[in-house]
């Protein structure tokens, strides 16, 4: 057992349910998990292995961030002025020639940017995974930089010559796709409390994978305790038009329809809502990653946060 005091922090702000802020703040740690919180005088009688004095600091809890694409780090500056559809367009043909040593580095960057900038827990939504490509060497750099990481297992199985939107050259077979996911769970999801790495299963979005991929992944990952599921949804018009014109349905009754609502989904973005559809997400317990600053960029809309929070929705921040 490992035990670290942290002593003198001008201002802690502990972000519990009573929004406690602490002058001369301290922090008593166990085996990696905060132990004890108070003042400097309170937890002046206990004795740690290492001591740090945080005097003219500020401390907070890690930032979370909820839906990424680390891989995309590397195409960061090209197509800075399209919409979403031609955005994809234009670059899955570059994303075709990814390799592991490419997925690799794009995630060790975008994880020191996240620790750099306060964040300590993440997911990465990995969803094109050419040329034998796996999940493994983002979850290395996660281990590697101390990262707490969610790895989320994403797929595109649909391609344009089965009338969805990314190029033949960059899906995968269903099959294939759900038995590396059971590997990946099977050699890296760790359960338990305070757990450092968990995957997530996330077939990409409803234009660009089946419906038996989705019930197939959720069937999967609920065989697994604290296994969850990710997807993009209510995104953009075009996947709106498309849902109704492929399952005469709109986004989030598709969802349903194949059993991805639920406490253990969270859908990234969500903008094109209705009152009713942000009901059933509260019902269900249905979360959200909002990623402002990508709607924006793209400029895709909105989404109803407000309506959300106040009607219960889980909300979280990406930076997509």
């Amino acid at each position: 057992m490992t035990t670290l005091l942290v002593k003198n922090i001008d201002h802690l702000a502990t972000f519990d349910d009573a929004r406690r802020e602490i002058s001369g703040g301290a922090l008593f740690v166990r085996d990696n998990v905060i132990d004890k919180v108070g003042t400097t005088a309170e937890l002046a009688g206990f004795e740690a292995d290492a001591v740090l004095d945080l005097s003219g600091h500020v401390v907070m809890p890690g930032m979370v961030n909820t839906h990424h694409h680390m891989y995309q780090n590397l195409t960061r500056v090209m197509v800075q002025e399209d919409e979403l559809m031609v955005w994809l367009k234009t670059l899955y043909p570059i994303w075709a020639e990814l390799d592991d040593d490419a997925i690799g580095v794009s995630a060790r960057i975008a994880m020191a940017e996240l620790i750099h900038s306060g964040c300590t827990t993440s997911s990465d939504h990995l969803y094109i995974l050419p040329n034998n490509c796996t999940l493994d060497s983002t979850i290395e750099a996660a281990r590697e930089i101390g990262l707490r990481f969610h790895a989320a297992r994403g797929a595109m199985s649909r391609g344009e010559s089965q009338g969805g939107l990314p190029p033949d050259r960059c899906v995968e077979k269903e099959d294939a796709i759900l038995k590396d996911a059971e590997r990946l769970i099977h050699t890296y999801h760790d359960a338990s409390r305070h757990s450092m790495g968990r995957i997530v299963l996330a077939p990409c979005s409803p234009f660009s994978v089946t419906p038996e991929l989705m019930r197939d992944a959720a069937a999967l990952a609920r065989q697994h305790p604290g296994v969850s599921l990710h997807s993009h949804l209510a995104e953009e018009l075009f996947e709106e038009k498309y849902c109704h014109e492929i399952y005469g349905m709109r986004p989030v009754e598709f969802a349903e329809s194949v059993g991805w609502l639920g406490d253990d989904v969270w859908f990234a973005h969500s903008i094109f809502m209705t009152s009713g559809e942000i009901d059933r997400f509260a019902e269900t317990g249905t979360g959200v990653a909002h990623c402002p600053s990508a709607n924006m960029r793209c400029g895709q809309g909105i989404a109803k946060i407000r309506e959300m929070l106040d009607k219960g929705v889980k909300v979280g921040l990406g930076v997509d």
